[in-house]
């Protein structure tokens, strides 16, 4: 047997891999005229010493540890109870040969998915962590061989406790319990429980309100162009009715422009399925040292309605108006100066912090009778629930939210 130090790298490399992956005492080396063999040694006994059918060549030790990992695994599970060379018998399921082609399993569970989950979504939601399970199986030397393991490896990059990683593993679970519920894989694959590691930290990110006097110096610094004059509308309407990103898309008038709604529906991330309904809007004026300033949006909106012609940026593919708005703010000086400003004080400004300011100015800014709005009623007008921990999300409409807005003429000033 050649010297440990003039073994090809393929060998240390082979030896590593087994090392790591096995329980100790699980050894690997050339057999009779070129063959694989595995020793098993406990308590400084042999107690197993089985050759598999591999050569001694780098080609092969790949799927050979594939053999043996399965095999250790096997013998694990039996409490070590069950001869070595029995394990091996076992592990033959798992060879090259009946791999499986997670590509497919992946692709047959978003057609599974297809009337459930949008593109948008899937995209945003799904492709990330699933992306991920087809890499971690490129290298089968260290490729992962049950659930538990596949979790571990893929959701490592997603800190814990994040809302990030808590949409990576949802996606991941409900895909692993697909391919054993419904695709018939072995119950290996299933994923582990979820523990208090899983859920999402209570304490989250208080996003920056905008001024009122911030959002003014931004407006003002837009062009004068078709394209400017349609972000500026884009962004009071944010300002004003506390709209998200993708609210943009789906504002539009009712009762002969009386009234602005949205139709956006949002996954409301407690009972599957479900989503939020569409809302009518109600405005909270931004104020300059004059007082509340109109800028006549429900106007603007019906006349653009009733002549076919769209008040609306582009906001890209569905899913990512966020994304858009991000890109125009980033190009305006102004922003990158209030940026700046904000940062001071350890916070970050982002495209919702127009729905901040709305939430902000909702719940601390008093209505023309001096008194504040009842938390639900904010709620309500920004198109969530109260407490979004409880289990029930049924959304009850609060009555006369009209008056607690500025709907009223008397609070309008008309914008120089």
């Amino acid at each position: 047997m050649p010297r440990k130090s003039d073994q090809p790298s393929w060998v240390k490399e082979f030896r590593k891999a087994v090392k790591a992956s096995t329980p100790k005492g699980w050894l690997v080396m050339p057999g009779r005229k070129e063959s694989m063999r595995v020793q098993v040694w406990k308590n400084q006994k042999v107690i197993g010493d089985v050759t598999i059918p591999y050569a001694w060549k780098e080609s092969d030790w790949p799927d050979a540890l594939l053999r043996i990992r399965s095999a250790a695994k096997a013998y694990e599970e039996s409490n070590q109870k069950i001869e070595i060379r029995t394990c091996f018998n076992i592990a033959h399921t798992v060879s090259s040969e009946t791999e499986i082609n997670w590509e497919e399993s992946i692709k047959a569970y978003r057609e599974f998915k297809k009337d459930r989950v949008k593109d948008s979504t899937w995209r945003s939601k799904y492709d990330p962590v699933l992306t991920k399970v087809i890499k971690a199986f490129k290298n089968k030397s260290k490729a992962p061989l049950n659930g538990p393991s596949l979790c571990k490896l893929v959701l490592n990059q997603w800190k814990e406790g994040t809302t990030q990683r808590r949409h990576m593993r949802l996606a991941l679970y409900g895909l692993l319990r697909f391919l054993v519920q419904e695709k018939k894989f072995e119950s290996i694959w299933l994923p582990p429980s979820v523990t208090d590691k899983d859920l999402v930290t209570t304490k989250k990110r208080i996003g920056y309100p905008l001024t009122d006097a911030q959002i003014l110096r931004l407006l003002d610094s837009f062009p004068i162009d078709d394209v400017g004059n349609k972000w500026r509308f884009a962004f009071q309407c944010m300002a004003v009715y506390g709209l998200r990103p993708e609210d943009l898309r789906h504002i539009h008038t009712r009762n002969g422009g009386q009234e602005i709604w949205s139709n956006y529906e949002k996954s409301k991330g407690g009972k599957k399925g479900e989503k939020t309904e569409p809302r009518r809007l109600y405005p909270l004026l931004v104020h300059d040292v004059d007082g509340p300033i109109s800028w006549h949006l429900k106007e603007q909106l019906y006349v653009c309605e009733q002549e076919g012609r769209s008040l609306i940026p582009p906001l890209g593919k569905e899913g990512e108006a966020s994304a858009s708005c991000k890109t125009y703010l980033s190009r305006r000086k102004v922003w990158d100066a209030i940026k700046k400003e904000i940062a001071k004080e350890k916070q970050e400004l982002t495209p919702y912090s127009f729905r901040h300011r709305y939430a902000y100015y909702g719940h601390n800014r008093p209505k023309a009778d001096g008194t504040y709005r009842a938390p639900k009623q904010v709620a309500d007008a920004m198109g969530h629930t109260l407490d979004t921990h409880l289990l029930s999300y049924s959304r009850f409409q609060t009555k006369d939210l009209a008056s607690a807005f500025d709907e009223t003429s008397l609070l309008v000033k008309a914008a120089a």
